[in-house]
């Protein structure tokens, strides 16, 4: 099985608060730092993105890729790798939990990350430490600026 890294911060908001702002793929170049660009190319019945394009600039990690997305429920949502030019998986999850009287949310994220060119796995879980770190500074600054 593959290594992954995963990491957690509280954020002032929702749940719900804070998932609006990791469904909404088109505002990420604003927040994330690494994502410069970001296409829903597929929805599901309930209009949540099923698949996004991305072109990802994290230092050493440098690609256009493709990911497909699972939502399970309101509180988890789940990535694949579809296609890419240079990774040969980016596989992760935001789980979302309520704190307190659920004004404040939890938020955990994993992601495992491998690269079709030979990269030390300890460069490898520094890349992937450094693109959760950001995603989620960026993700509460994004959030709780917004409420």
């Amino acid at each position: 099985m593959a290594e992954h890294t995963t990491s957690s911060i509280t954020i002032e908001a929702a749940p719900a608060d804070v998932m609006a702002v990791i469904a909404d793929f088109a505002r990420y170049p604003e927040w994330t730092g690494e994502v410069k660009e970001a296409e829903v190319l597929a929805t599901d019945a309930e209009g949540r993105a099923e698949k996004v394009r991305l072109l990802l600039d994290a230092g050493a990690i440098k690609d256009d890729h493709t990911l497909l997305y699972t939502w399970k429920g309101t509180d988890e949502v789940s990535w694949t790798l579809d296609r890419s030019q240079m990774l040969r998986q980016l596989d992760g999850s935001y789980r979302l939990a309520p704190l307190g009287a659920g004004d404040r949310t939890e938020v955990t994220y994993q992601l495992t990350v491998d690269v079709k060119i030979p990269m030390l796995g300890m460069i490898k879980r520094k890349a992937e430490k450094v693109i959760i770190d950001r995603a989620l500074a960026g993700l509460k600054k994004r959030v709780e600026s917004a409420a």
